[in-house]
């Protein structure tokens, strides 16, 4: 296998991490109620997920 002649600098490394950085998650609005919400998840607000109710939500008193 081969190996690396040289370490690599400081600021190579910075580079490379740099891609990798943190970023928010991309958020959709439900179809049925208009609230974000992140894709692939059942709505919190209203309990829809595409077109079908998967689950019932009760209004809080």
């Amino acid at each position: 296998m081969a190996c690396p002649k040289r370490r690599k600098s400081k600021s190579k490394q910075k580079m490379r991490r740099g891609a990798k950085r943190w970023s928010a998650p991309k958020l959709q609005s439900c179809s049925s109620c208009g609230t974000s919400k992140p894709g692939h998840i059942v709505c919190p607000s209203c309990g829809y997920y595409g077109d079908r109710q998967v689950e019932t939500i009760e209004a809080a008193a």
